[in-house]
């Protein structure tokens, strides 16, 4: 006989809560100073990119996602164990994040789910493991900044059948905002 699936609280995106894992980049949250004669507010180290292990560099992408199907069995993690990984939302839509802390495996009992707020991007710490991209919206796009180089930087786990485990975003269609109703259906 099965378990039901334990569902996940989503947590509102914030740099005490996810500092654990990563930091988030907000600049709505963030000191500036005035740069280009005045006329630029430089938001300034958001992050710190770690991605030089083992004769790496850093490099920059972007990302395209679709949405998966929620409420969403989580059956996997994954984490980059040579560098650090950013995801800078690029078209303002909210996500999700889903992460657990540093460890040989993830431990289903530790995992812990974000919302952003589309304003808000994400830098994984080196060796944290998390979901791939958890986009609400088709066709959503991340800037990414991780690394390139050799070694294996990423590791993937797949969960047994014994865990049982359900990103769902019902609580989050019925606080109201449009942009989820509309990822929703």
């Amino acid at each position: 006989m099965s378990l039901p699936a334990r569902q996940l609280t989503i947590e509102p995106l914030t740099r005490e809560a996810f500092a654990p894992f990563g930091d988030v980049i907000d600049k709505d949250v963030s000191e500036y100073f005035m740069i280009n004669n005045g006329s630029t507010r430089r938001y300034h180290r958001m992050a710190d990119v770690d991605v030089t292990e083992g004769g790496g560099e850093p490099i920059i992408s972007i990302f395209q996602a679709t949405p998966l199907e929620y409420p969403l069995p989580v059956k996997m993690m994954e984490r980059h164990p040579l560098g650090s990984q950013a995801f800078i939302p690029l078209l303002g839509n909210p996500y999700l994040i889903l992460v657990a802390p540093k460890g040989d495996t993830p431990d289903p009992s530790q995992l812990r789910a974000f919302f952003s707020n589309g304003r808000q991007g994400v830098n994984y710490h080196k060796g944290v493991w998390h979901h791939p991209v958890l986009t609400l919206t088709d066709k959503d796009q991340f800037l990414i900044v991780d690394r390139a180089g050799p070694g294996n930087n990423c590791d993937e786990v797949f969960f047994s059948d014994d865990v049982q485990l359900e990103l769902a975003i019902d609580a989050l269609t019925q606080q109201g905002d449009q942009r989820l109703v509309s990822a929703a259906s």
